[in-house]
């Protein structure tokens, strides 16, 4: 494992997309920090939420193959439903938005509409590449979303590791013009205030060329005026340090913000992602803590 900062250390994640899995090879891979396996794992292998479908699969929000997003809303629902935004994780150089249909169905589920972005990834680009795909598929979202069933203006935005990153940027950056819409955000496992970098590490190879390392750190842009955040950690998290958690939320609480922290025991850092899922659901209440905040701020 590779330390990437004082708060933070990343594991490249295992790449097998086509592993026949068991349910404990997948508990063994989530405790041994191999997502994206453990990932494809859970979407070919396990019961996943009912009562949802998939809308869209690969409308471009760019020119970029890597520019394109996918949608999940639950079946039968009847007018404008509160729009999530969701970033998947890997280090800001692996991932592919196919893997997270597990995470898309448990929030569509909850009533609402689900939008997946892929993005590019490192070594295609560096910062603030990926941060400017986050902010144009959400720039796609306001333009789009109505005319699938979403309601422009009750938007959030969620994210894992790597994507919780890009997350709370988009949210309380207002550099990236699309902060002002965004209603409320959730984080899980994210690094938000990380400096310095290791030479080498994921987090130096992503961000290190940014001309003022600052601006790749979430903290540096607490506001009291932010959209309500949430954001969810493990205790057990070697990767992504929960104190990333923690100083977010007081910076942003110490401005006259709203930024709840909730700590799990027992969970690491792809355990919290994998909470999403039916069979790892009962380990830590990720996906009810998630909806009922997110709801608590989009619900008309």
């Amino acid at each position: 494992m590779l330390l990437a900062g004082p708060a933070m250390a990343y594991a490249r994640p295992m790449m097998s997309r086509r592993a026949l899995l068991s349910l404990s090879a997948l508990s063994a891979m989530a405790a041994a920090c191999s997502p994206l396996g453990a990932l494809n794992g859970l979407n070919r292998l396990t019961p996943g939420d009912g009562g949802v479908k998939q809308i869209v699969d690969g409308a471009a929000f760019g020119p970029d193959p890597r520019q394109t997003l996918e949608i999940w809303a639950p079946k039968g629902a009847t007018g404008p439903l509160p729009v999530l935004v969701f970033f998947y994780g890997g280090s800001w150089n692996s991932g592919l938005r196919d893997g997270y249909g597990f995470a898309a169905r448990a929030l569509a589920a909850r009533g609402f509409l689900v939008v997946v972005p892929d993005y590019r990834l490192v070594p295609q680009v560096r910062w603030p590449g990926f941060v400017e795909d986050g902010a144009a598929a959400l720039k796609w979202v306001a333009a789009n979303i109505a005319a699938h069933g979403g309601d422009p203006a009750r938007v959030a935005v969620m994210g894992h590791s790597a994507g919780a990153h890009i997350a709370l940027l988009l949210a309380l950056d207002r550099r990236w013009g699309v902060a002002d819409w965004i209603k409320a955000a959730v984080g899980l496992a994210g690094p938000y205030d990380f400096l310095p970098f290791v030479a080498g590490g994921a987090a130096d190879a992503a961000l290190g060329n940014a001309p003022d390392l600052n601006d790749t750190q979430p903290i540096h842009f607490a506001r009291g005026d932010a959209p309500p955040l949430l954001l969810l950690h493990g205790l057990e998290d070697t990767t992504v340090l929960p104190r990333n958690s923690t100083r977010l939320a007081n910076a942003v609480n110490d401005l006259g913000g709203r930024a709840e922290v909730k700590l799990y025991s027992g969970i690491g850092h792809v355990g919290i992602l994998l909470g999403l899922s039916k069979p790892f659901r009962g380990k830590a209440p990720v996906l009810a803590d998630a909806s009922n905040f997110l709801l608590k701020y989009l619900t008309l």
